[in-house]
Parts: C-alpha cells; structure tokens; sequence
C-alpha cells in the first residue's frame, strides 16, 4: 500500500503541472497540500482537469510564529489553541467551498510539526485527518483523527533542497516496507512519499515518473488515494497489512 502526498500548494505553475502529467500518465493518485490563505484561481482550474488530484489543507498561511532560534512551526503551543483553531477552521471552509468533493478534511501540517493540544481540537474545525512525516505512533493521535503520515521525503532539505538520489530514495521506501512487515512500525500505515513539486530538479521528476509507472504495473503495488488511506487506518489500527 503507497500513497503520494505533495505539499506547498497556492497556484498553477510549469513544476505543478509536470506533476499533474505524471500522475495522469501513470494513473496514481496524488494529495496536493494547498495553502488557504495563499490560494490562487489558478490552482481551482488545474486541479479541476487532472481526476488524480485530491485537496488536503496545509495548515492556514504557512507562516512561522516560533521565536527566533525554535524549529519553525505554524501549528504549535506559541500562541492560544482558539487563535489557531479559528484559522484552520476558515482555511478548512476556503479549501471546501472552492474544491467541493475534491477535498478532503486532512490537515498537512507546516514543517509536518503540530501541537499535541491543536491535534485534540481539529474535530471542532472539521479536520479528522492528519498527516506529518515519519511512521505513526497510534492511528488515532486524538478522538476523531486520523493519522496517515509520509515516509519517504525525495528531497534533502539541508543539503541546498536538492534531490536525495534514486538509491537514498529506494532505500527508505524499502526500509519502511520492510518495517512494517516485520513489526518494527504500524503495518496497517500505507508508505507515503513526500513530494515539494516547487523543488524539484530534473532528476527528482525522472525517480518520480519511474516510481509511479513501474509499482503502478506491479500486482503487489496499490496506490492509495487520501479516502482510502484514512478509511483503512481506521478501519484496521491492528491490521497486518501487505508488504506494500
């Protein structure tokens, strides 16, 4: 089981389009993480021709509100729960107007960080999924959410953003298949792999085309999209799951 989630959405662009035609082309579906208060038209319309596509919210504007020094975070304890609920919830209303039945009320949190506090009041913003990066601890982190997380980042944030290689990019998606078949994480997680279309080079589309086309011909491979993937953690917190 694999899903593709892809974050810092706001508008069309020649990078979001390239991955439009691959998941088009390869038939895989795609979480596009957008940004309410940064949300363009243009990012409506492209959406609206690509039927892989589904909306998820990342977080409300993307900005930093940790103090100088701290990991920067959007969604954590630095200011009152009720000031970051409130935007998640009119992010959450934005995204769902605009995209109707192409949303889906999971939240991606900026730099995949999130308060323990905010997480036990999504519900009251309508949000009931979640999705940050690493293997879950539990399927649900609060009543009322859903974790399903990413596993496999294609992109080396401290060395330049660059693309981490084929052979680094295949060894953490085994690595994770691996672990979920012998135990050592949540076997009922789909592997997810996080993509910045913003920052992709061209090596970086080449493992992505290839990935998708190949495990898409594979009969152990299903691609999952973002329904699935929370119905399913829902459904099995215990389940052993297939091996991919």
């Amino acid at each position: 089981m694999l899903w593709c989630r892809d974050d810092d959405a706001c508008r069309d662009s020649p990078a979001l389009q390239k991955l439009l035609q691959i998941a088009s082309a390869s038939e895989v579906p795609v979480a596009v993480a957008a940004i309410p208060a940064a949300l363009d038209p243009s990012l409506v319309d492209a959406v609206a021709r690509c039927a892989q596509v589904t909306i998820v919210q990342h977080g409300y504007a993307h900005r930093n509100h940790a103090p100088s020094g701290d990991r920067k975070c959007e969604l954590g304890a630095h200011r009152p729960g009720e000031v970051v609920i409130t935007e998640l919830a009119i992010g959450m209303e934005i995204l769902e107007r605009v995209f109707g039945e192409r949303f889906s009320a999971l939240l991606v949190p900026p730099w995949n960080r999130i308060d323990a506090a905010v997480t036990a009041k999504l519900p009251t913003a309508r949000l009931h999924g979640l999705s940050t990066f690493g293997p879950r601890s539990e399927v649900q982190p609060a009543p009322g959410i859903v974790q399903c997380n990413t596993h496999v980042d294609l992109i080396a944030w401290r060395r330049n953003r660059a693309f981490i290689g084929a052979d680094a990019a295949i060894d953490q998606l085994v690595g994770h298949l691996r672990a979920r078949r012998e135990g050592g994480v949540d076997a009922g997680e789909p592997t997810g792999i996080l993509t910045h279309h913003l920052n992709f080079e061209p090596a970086a589309w080449e493992f992505l085309a290839l990935l998708m086309a190949r495990t898409r011909q594979h009969e152990a491979a299903i691609w999952l999209n973002v329904g699935e993937a929370l119905r399913l953690d829902a459904a099995a917190p215990t389940a052993s799951g297939p091996t991919t």
